[in-house]
């Protein structure tokens, strides 16, 4: 079996509902959809294609579901294209903490970085080679 896509939805942890959707509209220039039902809240990241993208959001239970963290769990990189810099210089000012600054993976594979978001959790970063 092979795969159009290995993700197909992510969900990223908040204590913060709102604090969250600010820094990352904030980092990446864009408007969150929100989704909210009663035991939880979530932030959608946009899609042009909803049917052939992969989707995520950011997310808050009531319950103890979601838990942030900066050293466990799985590392999601986000798309950070043209350039994982662009990204990057606005992470501090929002509120979120870079733990690994711009590195070449390779020149076939781009570039990447890490950061700490506004929540504590441990976020990547990847964008195509330049």
């Amino acid at each position: 079996m092979a795969f159009k896509h290995a993700i197909s939805w992510f969900e990223i942890p908040a204590t913060d509902i709102n604090r969250a959707q600010t820094f990352y509209e904030t980092i990446f220039d864009m408007k969150m959809i929100p989704l909210d039902f009663p035991n939880i809240s979530m932030r959608m990241f946009p899609l042009e294609d909803m049917q052939n993208g992969v989707g995520g959001a950011i997310c808050k239970a009531t319950d103890p579901f979601y838990k942030p963290s900066e050293t466990d769990g799985p590392l999601i990189y986000l798309n950070a294209n043209p350039d994982v810099q662009n990204v990057l210089d606005k992470i501090e000012a929002a509120g979120g903490k870079i733990v690994v600054p711009k590195n070449e993976i390779s020149p076939e594979y781009g570039f990447m970085a890490v950061f700490i978001d506004t929540e504590g959790n441990r976020i990547a970063l990847h964008s195509a080679p330049q």
